[in-house]
């Protein structure tokens, strides 16, 4: 008899992903493979994990917050600019490091 499963605790994932070192192993690993929309993705767990969740992240990166919001949906297409300033909101930035074969 398979022992029943307990629902996943969302409260512990946005913990991790306020801490800027969690959030920032995270993002670097949804981005290693270019697969844009798992970082966007990403982008989006870690905007809303924050305290105040994507509202504050806008008003601290002097965002528009219903630009930030269609930004990181599905069919967000955001700008490195949008990107770089939500970063900053977070304590964190873009790093560019070689490709070693």
């Amino acid at each position: 008899m398979t022992a029943a499963s307990e629902p996943f605790d969302f409260s512990l994932r946005d913990r991790l992903l306020r801490d800027p070192e969690n959030a920032a192993a995270y993002l670097a690993e949804c981005l290693e493979d270019g697969d844009m929309e798992l970082f966007q993705e990403a982008l989006r767990n870690v905007a809303k994990a924050q305290e105040g969740g994507v509202r504050a992240v806008a008003e601290h990166a002097d965002l528009n917050r219903e630009n930030l919001y269609r930004a990181l949906s599905k069919n967000g297409k955001p700008q490195l600019e949008t990107v770089a300033k939500m970063l900053a909101a977070l304590g964190l930035r873009f790093t560019i490091t070689p490709v070693h074969s």
